[in-house]
């Protein structure tokens, strides 16, 4: 089986502090309530507020996976500082800070479901600040960074300046220790070049999922699409729909009259998808489906195959699944499309969702081009709107 690695943190740095590492960690936000946890010393604090992170994300998930939280504190004269949340807050306590050194603790907390493990660790690094004046101080506060991070200061960001050493781990004051975590991860039996395994380009986690739909045109765009998209169906049959994403074309679909079922490979995506489309989603690679032979009337694909280094695996099974006389929709030329709306030329390089590479695999695997139609996107810089094409084979 393969490795679900679930990173229980909103927190941006910790995000770019794996994927530095190679890391493409899946996102699901805890929501645990900070402000209302104590504990008898700031390490235990943030080892208590990652633990409760990490569980809290356990209970919600409904598949083996293996989850990270992890919650930071600054400690200074013994007192416990996290995120100050107002420009007041942040402008006494960096006062209070400068020309002095401060402990960052950071709690780990790693949650094996398969291996019925949880290891509760704390990594803690001494921070030295520079003598900020008061104007550097109003300076750094008014650019909003130190109200949404603990301590009210960041080294990798537009704190690092104002950090004038570290004795310890760098990456622990960032938010994560890297070289505990791999200790971590060994004592559950998973070696740290596992994870390298599970990144993947276009990894959609929650921190994407919770925004895609209205970053991408929303409702509106959504019944576009699933509007022409329905004109190329059949009536009354079975529908399958690749990478369903959030189910938010898919459930237009359904309200046109269609049966719809979706597979997506992000459990944050689908996590959505089963809102919309409860009972009719399920993870699956669209290039090993796990369904029969001939099972369905109609498989679609929207904005799915521009994103592939090579579609024709996919097509291949959407071949397979097919039933004789069974239709293939799906988005052509979309990188295209998005080229010209901003003022561009075409591309130079064939992309895998292009009209004549689709149409010499498609006829490889039995499926002849039979029909087209297009709707438009919303309204792009150059105030136009890209065009999307889409296509129709029906299977011989």
């Amino acid at each position: 089986m393969s490795l679900r690695f679930v990173l229980a943190s909103a927190s941006p740095a910790r995000l770019k502090t794996l994927r530095g590492a190679g890391v493409e960690p899946e996102v699901i936000v805890s929501g645990v309530d900070e402000d209302h946890i104590t504990a008898e010393s700031p390490g235990e604090l943030a080892r208590l507020l990652a633990t409760l992170k990490a569980r809290a994300v356990v209970a919600s998930l409904t598949e083996h996976a293996t989850v990270l939280g992890c919650d930071s504190v600054l400690e200074l004269d013994g007192v416990a500082y996290g995120k100050p949340g107002t420009p007041e807050i942040a402008r006494e306590r960096l006062r209070m800070m400068r020309g002095r050194s401060g402990v960052l603790h950071t709690g780990h907390c790693l949650i094996d479901t398969s291996a019925k493990q949880e290891l509760r660790e704390l990594a803690s690094t001494t921070v030295h600040f520079a003598d900020l004046t008061d104007d550097e101080i109003d300076a750094y506060v008014a650019t909003g960074e130190p109200l949404v991070v603990a301590g009210s200061f960041t080294v990798d960001g537009l704190g690092g300046p104002f950090v004038t050493g570290v004795e310890g781990d760098y990456h622990n004051v960032v938010g994560l220790s890297l070289p505990l975590l791999r200790r971590m991860l060994a004592q559950v039996g998973i070696a740290w070049p596992e994870l390298w395994k599970t990144t993947s380009e276009y990894k959609y986690d929650e921190t994407v999922a919770s925004t895609y739909d209205e970053t991408r045109g929303g409702l509106t765009r959504a019944v576009a699409a699933a509007e022409a998209v329905d004109f190329l169906l059949p009536k009354g049959g079975r529908v399958l729909e690749l990478a369903v994403g959030t189910g938010i074309v898919g459930a237009e679909l359904v309200a046109l009259g269609n049966l719809v079922h979706g597979v997506d490979l992000s459990p944050a995506m689908l996590q959505h998808a089963r809102v919309r489309l409860p009972g009719h989603v399920l993870a699956a690679d669209a290039a090993t489906l796990p369904i029969a032979d001939r099972r369905c009337d109609a498989v679609v694909a929207v904005w799915l195959l521009h994103l592939l280094n090579d579609s024709e695996p996919v097509i291949a099974e959407v071949a397979r699944v097919l039933r004789t006389d069974g239709v293939f929709v799906t988005t052509t030329e979309k990188t295209d499309a998005s080229r010209y709306a901003d003022g561009r030329g075409p591309n130079d390089t064939r992309s895998q969702d292009s009209l004549a590479h689709l149409a010499a695999t498609a006829a490889r695997h039995g499926l002849f081009l039979d029909g087209v139609t297009a709707f438009n996107g919303p309204t792009r810089n150059t105030g136009e709107s890209p065009v999307y094409p889409l296509v129709r084979f029906r299977r011989s």
